[in-house]
């Protein structure tokens, strides 16, 4: 039923994501003097002129619309339990591969420009979106095995 706590939880996972399509998702300061921004444009640098784009970041632009897409297509898939379980999968395996990216982009960024990381909100939205498809996953196989006792008692 569209009305079950896994609905809920993809219904997280695509608000998380799109919050992270909109501003900054992690925010550094350079000892230099510039602001460095990954988001979902690419990795940019602010400067007194405005935004500077250094290197457009297209799998992480992907990466995101891919889990909103997957996510809101999934919940109007309740009908069809082992296709919702596929796609919560997926979006389990999409986060952590969009994790990794951030990781890695941070890294470089923070070693290449001499940067510090400044904590934000919009920085754990990736961990939000990874457990929001794990508790989804565990609410689908649940539904799963309920019906599945169900049909014993018959």
């Amino acid at each position: 039923m569209i009305q079950r706590i896994q609905s809920i939880w993809l219904l997280i996972s695509a608000i998380s994501s799109g919050f992270m399509m909109n501003g900054a998702i992690i925010n550094f300061i350079s000892k230099n003097g510039p602001k460095y921004v990954i988001g979902f444009s690419g990795i940019c640098r602010i400067v007194d002129t405005g935004k500077e784009v250094i290197g457009g970041f297209v799998p992480l632009a992907a990466l995101i619309i891919m889990i909103l897409l997957i996510s809101v297509i999934s919940i109007f898939l309740f009908k069809s339990r082992r296709v919702q379980k596929a796609c919560a999968i997926i979006i389990i395996a999409f986060s952590i591969c969009l994790i990794i990216m951030l990781a890695y982009s941070s890294i470089i960024l923070m070693k290449n420009n001499n940067a510090e990381l400044v904590p934000g909100i919009k920085m754990f939205l990736p961990l939000i979106i990874l457990l929001s498809g794990i508790f989804a996953f565990r609410g689908i196989s649940r539904d799963e095995n309920l019906i599945k006792s169900y049909d014993r008692l018959r």
